[in-house]
């Protein structure tokens, strides 16, 4: 008899990389690169979490040996293939990686390379402190190569278009989560990195600074134009810590931040389609208030 619930062997992954490009089954891949082109090149991951410290998200796929660890879902810096249970991950794939590595025409065994890098991707073994043995192989962005970022990038354009006003700072962060993040239809798709790269009247150090909220980078959001004219897109709000507009707002939070927090409801009188809510930044009156007005509203 057919067995409908008969696992499903593991989709057969071939890594090709030149000195130029970085190919999966044919499909090149390039850092940072996002969850949908994970999506298309692994299908979609068996399990996911958050990280305790850093809320960041863990997808792994089980069957491939595969996993990463990112901030934002659109700015995913790198993937790693696991080849070893000699790790202290929070959450790591059932099986080990089973595909094929060529690097330049050479099949990369795990235990014969010392590291490789390109200008467009780094190839890194991972290995645990006190460990011999590397347990996975990542592939990930060469943080060495400073991308050329258009001088425009991150510049507020004045634009003749109705634009919301908003009363609420953490009203509409929440907001540009859902339309920037989300449905992507805000540009550009902010990524603090880049920003601080970017920005040139003074040197922004994300690794020193990105504990407490960074002046520019909160002016920035404030600034940030919304068009009335996306307003009925917004049907929902799902406020978490691991949000991509609260990691690029504050790169080294822990998620326990009231920096954010709604205090007010009146903004959603602008989004006539806004029917769900879900909020862990936010006064303690809020959920009832939108409940109130008819908005369907709980604490995450």
């Amino acid at each position: 008899m057919f067995n409908l619930f008969k696992k499903q062997p593991p989709k057969s992954i071939t890594i090709i990389g030149t000195e130029e490009q970085l190919t999966i089954n044919g499909v090149p891949v390039t850092f940072p690169t996002n969850h949908a082109k994970l999506v298309e090149l692994f299908g979609e991951p068996s399990r996911s979490s958050k990280t305790k410290l850093t809320k960041s998200t863990l997808l792994c796929w089980d069957a491939e040996g595969v996993y990463c660890n990112y901030a934002s879902s659109s700015h995913i810096y790198s993937f790693s293939l696991i080849f070893s249970k000699k790790h202290q991950l929070e959450l790591s794939p059932k099986n080990n990686f089973s595909g094929s590595i060529n690097i330049n025409n050479k099949d990369i065994l795990f235990d014969d390379f010392d590291g490789i890098k390109f200008d467009n991707y780094v190839l890194r073994k991972l290995i645990y402190k006190g460990e011999e043995q590397p347990y996975a192989i990542a592939f990930m962005v060469n943080l060495d190569v400073k991308k050329e970022i258009a001088t425009d990038t991150y510049q507020l354009k004045p634009t003749n278009e109705e634009l919301l006003e908003f009363s609420d700072f953490g009203f509409k962060l929440a907001v540009i989560q859902e339309l920037m993040y989300i449905q992507e239809v805000l540009q550009p798709l902010f990524d603090v990195n880049e920003f601080a790269n970017w920005y040139t009247k003074r040197k922004i150090d994300i690794d020193q600074e990105g504990y407490e909220p960074i002046a520019e980078v909160t002016q920035y959001f404030k600034d940030f134009p919304v068009p009335k004219r996306l307003a009925p897109l917004v049907t929902k709000i799902y406020q978490d810590g691991g949000n991509d507009i609260y990691l690029n707002l504050l790169p080294h939070g822990n998620g326990s931040e009231e920096y954010w927090d709604i205090k007010s409801c009146a903004d959603a009188k602008h989004f006539p389609n806004l029917k769900k809510v879900t909020l862990c930044y936010a006064a303690d009156t809020i959920i009832d208030e939108l409940n109130h007005m008819g908005i369907e509203s709980e604490w995450l």
